[in-house]
């Protein structure tokens, strides 16, 4: 009997232990919510990696912050790593084995722990290995970036993250310095590759000389070569390995998704957080890929250094990518020896606190169609010249898309292949002044508006490309002139102008009626241009504006010019799902739980950070009461407020919850079940 009990005794104490053990089973990366990245990018000079690393002060930052998952230092941009590799460089100042420390502890707490390491941009390994650079146009060694035809990736990269990985029993990759710091390639490799696709003995250097655009996507077919190579490779030796390649299949490589990739993933703008991540999760939200957004935890000002921001700027950034229904992760700098002071602790605790309230109402949510704007990379692969990383291209997106949210229209950001097959769930689509698009692209565009949807052309350069079926006659060439819109609505009591100068397209409606109009002085009496038009065609409309609205609007940001946009989407979108009564600085969300559950996300963005200036903010007001209403098909059931649950003030007839919500500060979701 006493064997017996022991026995039975045994086999408890082990199915608790095989217990403990699946529960601490880190969170696959797909279905990973809240996540924290380190790095400090090794270098030569430093003295003291990991000296002040303790089990200890891991397991306070995973007790309070409570992340899936943890990136930590592995090889920065100078190609130095942080821990002794026998393979590459390891920087001199290393005292303690720091991924080893972290994977001790991330496994007791059940954490996945992944590593940043960069791959095209490796320094020491071209100063090591020149042969292993690419050349720029004159034939000089570039210091920082490799090649990608070139031997790194089999000498260097793939057997380095073999390595990395066995040693430490990674669960993941999180590669950086790739795809946007890959440059256009004239090394002798790069340069027999190009010949032996197209047969030309020479390359362009610039865009005035042939084959410019062939050049360019030249590059840009084989860096995805080169990704699928690496990727391919590590998948092979550890199948379980979660990686991700920073940027690529975002906005800066806006391309079907290739290369086998376990997410995506990418770090914005440590200054211009809010308003870049707007646009890169509406991007990676339509990407059908798991994702997720990286904040800095950190910005500076002129002339200094870096400082930690505080919880409420962290937690206005992370509802930006929150209400899109993506992962979201804070970047901090530990200091050189590996240690995090307790501020930051604590702040991470508080913003890890604040997204996990709105988990269930906003993680791995999908949009309800409502206006898509183009992201047109036909436009992009013909404008920037980079390889990958197309800063200064998309102003114009920018502008049409900040102007609608100011105007509290639910957005989607979408790519040509994206949009294509979904066309007709979205009652509205925007092309911001793009010059470029796939014939087949356009032909569709207007089958699309034929069945019964809206097309707006923002900007002369696409309205150009639709001119037959625009209702208009353009006169002469486009021009750069002086130009005020004149606005119809009131602001503050007063109907006003603002200034929209550029370069606009005169025309002459001929069947399209006149929306709005464009004075070359402030006096609207006289000397008036049309400025905007809209169209009948087939079920649906068409409309254009022939000047640079969008572009204007970006650089400005003024009201006139936002309620300019107004005048024209009305008549193009007279019935969206959702409508809000209140101030332009909340932005609109309208999307499905994962359970199917209609939800509106509300995001207040006043006071959000400005460059240089006002970097860092530590309080957000309040606004309110914000009407809020809602088109449905039946009765609710129920409505609620996220994160607080508190009740709502609603009443649905014919088809429309009108609901009340008494104040918002920084982010909630109204939950409709």
């Amino acid at each position: 009997m006493f064997r017996f009990i022991v026995s039975i005794g045994l086999i408890v104490v082990m199915n608790m232990s095989i217990h403990c053990e699946a529960e601490k089973r880190p969170v696959p990366r797909r279905d990973a919510f809240f996540g924290l990245h380190f790095d400090l990018h090794p270098n030569k000079n430093d003295t003291s990696l990991g000296a002040d690393i303790t089990e200890d002060m891991i397991d306070r930052l995973l007790t309070r912050v409570r992340p899936d998952y943890v990136q930590y230092d592995c090889k920065g941009h100078a190609g130095y790593t942080g821990y002794p590799t026998e393979i590459g460089w390891p920087s001199p100042g290393i005292v303690k084995d720091s991924l080893a420390i972290w994977r001790k502890v991330t496994k007791e707490h059940g954490v996945g722990l992944y590593i940043h390491y960069s791959g095209v941009w490796d320094s020491v390994a071209v100063e090591h290995h020149p042969e292993w650079a690419r050349l720029d146009a004159e034939g000089k060694v570039d210091p920082n970036a490799t090649s990608v035809f070139g031997r790194y990736i089999d000498e260097l990269l793939i057997p380095q993250l073999k390595e990395v990985v066995s040693k430490y029993d990674l669960d993941g990759l999180w590669v950086d310095g790739e795809c946007w710091a890959t440059k256009l390639d004239y090394s002798p490799a790069a340069l027999e590759a190009w010949k032996k696709e197209t047969g030309l003995d020479t390359a362009p250097r610039d865009r005035s000389e042939p084959n410019w655009l062939e050049w360019k996507m030249f590059h840009r077919r084989h860096y995805e070569d080169y990704l699928c190579r690496w990727v391919d490779a590590l998948h092979a030796f550890r199948p379980n390995l979660q990686i991700t390649s920073n940027w690529m299949y975002s906005t800066l490589a806006p391309l079907p998704v290739r290369a086998k990739l376990d997410y995506l993933s990418g770090d914005y703008s440590p200054g211009l957080s809010v308003d870049r991540a707007r646009v890169e999760a509406r991007y990676l939200a339509s990407t059908g890929m798991p994702w997720d957004l990286m904040a800095w935890g950190f910005d500076k000002g002129q002339k200094l250094d870096w400082s930690l921001k505080t919880p409420i700027h962290l937690q206005q950034e992370s509802a930006v990518v929150l209400m899109q229904g993506g992962g979201f992760q804070i970047y901090n700098n530990p200091t050189r020896s590996g240690y995090l002071p307790d501020a930051m602790i604590e702040t991470l605790g508080q913003v890890s606190d604040f997204c996990r309230e709105r988990k269930e109402a906003g993680f791995k949510s999908r949009t309800v169609p409502q206006v898509a704007v183009l992201l047109s990379a036909e436009t992009i692969w013909d404008r920037s010249d980079n390889v990958f990383s197309p800063w200064g291209c998309y102003d114009e997106l920018e502008g049409a898309l900040h102007a609608l949210l100011e105007l509290h229209y639910s957005v989607d950001v979408l790519a040509e292949y994206q949009l294509e097959p979904r066309l007709s769930e979205f009652p509205l689509v925007i092309v911001p002044d793009c010059y470029k698009l796939p014939e087949d692209f356009k032909n569709t565009l207007l089958r699309y508006v034929e069945n019964g949807g809206s097309l707006l052309l923002m900007g002369e350069k696409c309205a150009r490309l639709f001119e037959p079926h625009l209702g208009v006659t353009f006169e002469g060439e486009p021009k750069e002139v002086r130009a005020e819109l004149a606005c119809n609505a009131a602001i503050g009591g007063i109907v006003g102008i603002a200034n929209a100068s550029g370069i606009w397209q005169k025309v002459v409606p001929t069947e399209a009626v006149a929306v709005g109009y464009r004075y070359p002085t402030r006096d609207t009496r006289k000397d008036g241009e049309v400025a905007s038009t809209v169209v009948p065609f087939g079920k649906g409309k068409i409309g254009a504006v022939y000047g640079p609205l969008a572009l204007d609007f970006f650089r400005s940001h003024h009201p006139y010019l936002r309620e300019c946009v107004r005048e024209i989407v009305d008549p193009l979108f007279e019935n969206p799902a959702v409508e809000i009564d209140g101030p332009p600085c909340i932005d609109v969300a309208l999307r499905r739980t994962r359970d199917g559950r209609l939800s509106v996300h509300l995001l207040n963005v006043a006071n959000a950070p400005h460059v240089d200036r006002y970097g860092i903010i530590d309080f957000i007001p309040e606004v309110g009461p914000i009407g809020v209403k809602i088109r449905t098909e039946g009765k609710p059931k129920a409505i609620s407020w996220v994160p607080d649950g508190g009740k709502i003030r609603w009443s649905w007839k014919d088809g429309m919850v009108t609901a009340t919500i008494p104040n918002l500060h920084i982010h909630g979701v109204l939950i409709v079940e």
